[in-house]
């Protein structure tokens, strides 16, 4: 490729044969070496990795930025050009709850959030009247990664739980601070899921702890003062396939236990006026029943898909008698219409839904039943439901955006209907919408499902084919990814980029069956309609083949696995972050954080033979084979519990080996973080900027 020139010798890592035979099937992994043996402890201190693993890590390492030295300036430009659009010394709208406002702010320069305070009716701009209660930079000062799960205040406001993880494993240590004072009290609870839901007194409170599997398998109960080898366990989740939370609600009436795997929900009660009772079952787990609950005062209301609502019903049932034989109907079924999650508050119940596509935001009046809803006119656009602090209240928030809006945050009052925007999204260095165009299009599949494609790009890119392309995809999970505001795209888009996202099978972005059809034995669709959207893009003249890089993350790595094998010549560069490549070794591993969790997403290959080989068919990693394939950036983390930096790094070396095109594989491992890559605001910009010009290079637009 004549983008990549004089490059050194790519790494070659050596070949260390393991067989493993499962349903009559041996296979032979010759890279299995690279995970490590004693990953449990290597992701609390990665000090401790095993040597010729590190070796090999940070040989790659060298490789990619050898192949990327040209492009050092282009990154600095890229990152300055994202940092501009970003207002440094941004701040929240504060959230009003009791006596105070909460809300987040940066400083200029500042890497970490910083949370703090004001009166209730204070201005939010006058600075003398904030309280700062925690300063995420402060805290990271000194370490090479840092990320704060938040601050959760107390019912009395005189206390807050904050949390972080300062490996980038997932590992979160938990801290109690006196608000007032901002000094942190001894108490500390490690090795937990990040947050904790209060008592009402501020004396004790809830919370998970991560297993060594890295699964969050126990609850306990924390008196404040006391050490946590003292804490009660309160309930075990004895199944390694479910994940578990906890979390409180507005009234303060109940501590939530919140248990579930990708298709099935249990959820059990505490009371707060008796902490020591056991927690009470709702309804118990039955394979494909999915419910969660909100409190609405005498009743909770309860979103479900009971009963055969594919796409969601919400219900409601007596506080004192919750269980599903009370269920009573309150928002009916209606298929293609997802509803995504509601809220109670003293006087109205609201959700937010999927309908053709487009989110919207209704309201229900709990006294008659009335309802309205909140839905803007573009193309394809993106809201955000953030609700209220408070359960007696008229007022909630919401954000809206769309490709070519900056974001914009409403308060909305649901008794008068009336809107007030509190903030339009600042880009100082400049941003007219007019400059852009957006559209949603739809590329008809394989099997002649329309596919909806968002489109970007400027009004002056040229749409006869020339134009490079970035195609992101995702379409896993149910996971709908939004028609937002994204301000580092812009820097591919002013450059002649067209920016795409392919809505595939796997998310929900037509509804539930969209994700059904995108998962478990249907998974490939999820591949085949992004090549199809390939497809489209390129028939269409917004871009060709030679042209389109295609990016996605995580299981969203996978799909860039899986097109890599299935049509690598309609692809001029992958990228694929923190890939999800390696599927069947990792599905057939129980032992890895979020093996068994995932099997209702894509089948156990360990009790099933039919699974076993529908996996095989696709695990991008067990299907690469002799052929061109174009050029690649695999991207992993160290201590990366969700995606194992293994996946990655075995792929790479079996890519190198097997390829027969000239194309680089590259792959770059950050050595301090874990799946989200690196925690800082900036930091992350640096990341994104290396991802495009990567991009921008195998474009050749350099």
């Amino acid at each position: 490729m004549s983008a990549f020139k004089n490059l050194p010798t790519a790494p070659v890592a050596p070949k260390k044969p393991v067989t493993d035979t499962r349903h009559g099937i041996t296979r032979t992994d010759d890279y299995a070496w690279l995970r490590a043996d004693n990953w449990q402890a290597m992701f609390k201190d990665p000090s401790i990795l095993d040597p010729e693993i590190r070796k090999h890590l940070e040989a790659e390492n060298a490789y990619m930025n050898a192949a990327m030295a040209d492009t050092k300036e282009l990154q600095k430009a890229l990152f300055g050009e994202m940092r501009g659009r970003i207002k440094e010394d941004d701040s929240s709208v504060p959230m009003k709850d009791g006596a105070f406002a909460y809300g987040t702010s940066y400083v200029t320069g500042g890497e970490q959030p910083r949370y703090f305070r004001i009166p209730r009716d204070g201005n939010p701009k006058d600075e003398a009247i904030r309280h700062v209660l925690l300063d995420g930079d402060k805290e990271a000062e000194g370490k090479a990664y840092f990320r704060l799960a938040g601050i959760d205040h107390c019912s009395d406001h005189s206390r807050g739980i904050w949390g972080y993880d300062d490996k980038g494993s997932e590992y979160f240590t938990l801290k109690v601070r006196d608000l007032s004072t901002g000094e942190d009290l001894p108490d500390v609870i490690e090795n937990t899921g990040g947050g904790g839901a209060w008592a009402p007194d501020g004396k004790s409170f809830f919370y998970t702890v991560l297993d060594e599997n890295h699964r969050p398998s126990k609850i306990f109960h924390h008196i404040i003062g006391t050490p946590q080898k003292d804490d009660r366990l309160v309930y075990e989740e004895k199944d390694p396939g479910f994940f578990m939370s906890v979390g409180g609600s507005l009234l303060d009436d109940f501590i939530y236990i919140d248990i579930h795997d990708h298709e099935t929900s249990e959820y059990r009660l505490l009371s707060t006026t008796d902490l020591t009772a056991e927690p009470r079952l709702v309804a118990e787990r039955v394979t494909g029943l999915e419910y969660s609950m909100t409190e609405g005062g005498e009743v909770f209301y309860i979103l479900t898909n009971a009963d055969g609502a594919k796409d969601f019903k919400i219900m409601e049932a007596p506080v004192e008698a919750p269980q599903k034989e009370n269920w009573r109907e309150v928002v009916p079924h209606k298929p293609g219409t997802l509803i995504l999650n509601h809220m109670a508050y003293a006087r109205h119940l609201v959700w937010l839904q999927r309908r053709e596509g487009l989110p919207e935001i209704v309201i229900r009046d709990r006294s008659t039943g009335k309802e309205h809803a909140i839905a803007f006119a573009e193309e394809a656009y993106s809201l955000g439901l953030s609700g209220a602090a408070e359960y007696d209240t008229d007022v909630i928030r919401f954000s809206y955006s769309s490709m070519t809006t900056p974001s914009q945050l409403f308060d909305y009052d649901m008794a008068t209907r009336q809107r007030t925007l509190l903030k339009t999204q600042e880009v100082p260095s400049g941003h007219n919408p007019d400059d852009y165009v957006t559209r949603r299009v739809f590329a008809p599949s394989w099997d002649g499902v329309d596919v909806p494609v968002t489109l970007l790009y400027r009004k002056d890119t040229p749409l006869d084919g020339s134009a490079p392309c970035l195609l992101y995809g995702y379409g896993a999970y149910g996971i709908t990814i939004p028609a937002g505001f994204n301000t580092n795209c812009l820097s591919l888009v002013d450059r002649g980029f067209v920016y795409a996202i392919a809505h595939i099978r796997g998310g929900k972005d037509k509804g539930f069956q969209w994700y059904e059809d995108g998962k478990m034995a249907k998974k490939t669709n999820t591949f085949k309609d992004f090549i199809a959207a390939a497809d489209y893009l390129n028939q269409e003249k917004f871009t060709s083949y030679a042209n389109i890089i295609a990016e996605g993350g995580s299981a969203g790595g996978m799909l860039m696995g899986a097109v890599a094998n299935m049509a690598p010549e309609k692809f001029k560069g992958i990228i694929a972050a923190v890939p999800f490549v390696d599927v069947l070794n990792t599905m057939l591993d129980d032992t890895l954080p979020l093996t068994p969790p995932e099997w209702p997403e894509w089948g156990n290959p360990i009790e099933s033979a039919e699974f076993y080989n529908i996996i095989a068919s696709y695990s991008p990693y067990d299907k690469v084979e002799a052929k061109a394939y174009p050029a690649i950036l695999a991207l992993g983390g160290l201590t990366d519990p969700r995606v194992t930096y293994w996946e990655p790094a075995k792929w790479v070396a079996k890519l190198r080996e097997k390829t027969t095109g000239s194309a680089p594989i590259l792959m770059k491992t950050n050595m301090d973080a874990g799946h989200g890559g690196a925690s800082g605001r900036f930091q992350r910009l640096e990341e994104i900027a290396f991802e495009y010009a990567f991009a921008i290079k195998v474009a050749e637009k350099m």
